[in-house]
C-alpha cells in the first residue's frame, strides 16, 4: 500500500532550454527534448528553485533554464534517494541520481560549478508516461 504527500509544484518546465507551458514524457524521457532517449536514467533534469536563490546570494544572475533543467519546482529535492518515486502532472518519476559536477556552467559563471556541486538538480527517469504542466502539483509517493 503506498500513500501520496503533496511536496510542491512545477514553476517552469524546459525543453532543451525552451520554456514551455506544458510537455510530454514517456520511458525515453522528455518527448523533443536533445537528451530525448539518450540515457534513461538521466532523461529528467529536476532542479530547485533554491539552486538559482543561492546562485542569486553570491550575485550571479541566472535565467531559469540556463541550469539546464526540464522541471524546475519550489521543493528542494536534492536529499531525495535513488529510487523515490514522485508523481508529477500524470506522469511518475523515478530519482535515479544527484546531477554531477557540470563544467559548461563555468561558461555561465566561474564560480557555479563548484557553488552547485551538490545543489544543480536531480535526475529522474520516467515510469509512467504523461503529461506535465506549469503549476501542476508534486506529489511524493510512499511505500
Amino acid at each position: 500500500m503506498s500513500s501520496i504527500d503533496s511536496i510542491g509544484e512545477v514553476l517552469e518546465l524546459f525543453i532543451s532550454k525552451k520554456s514551455v507551458d506544458r510537455m510530454l514524457l514517456d520511458i525515453k524521457g522528455v518527448v523533443n527534448d536533445k537528451f530525448y532517449a539518450k540515457d534513461i536514467d538521466r532523461s529528467v533534469l529536476i532542479s530547485s528553485i533554491d539552486s538559482y536563490k543561492l546562485a542569486q546570494d553570491r550575485d550571479i544572475e541566472l535565467e531559469y533554464g540556463e541550469l539546464g533543467e526540464n522541471i524546475l519546482i519550489d521543493y528542494n529535492p536534492y536529499r531525495l534517494k535513488s529510487g523515490t518515486k514522485i508523481k508529477i502532472g500524470e506522469a511518475i518519476l523515478e530519482i535515479s541520481q544527484n546531477c554531477t559536477l557540470c563544467k559548461s556552467l563555468t561558461k555561465l559563471d566561474k564560480r557555479l560549478p563548484k557553488l552547485l556541486k551538490d545543489d544543480r538538480g536531480i535526475f529522474a527517469k520516467v515510469i509512467k508516461a504523461g503529461e506535465i504542466k506549469k503549476r501542476d502539483k508534486i506529489y511524493l509517493i510512499k511505500n
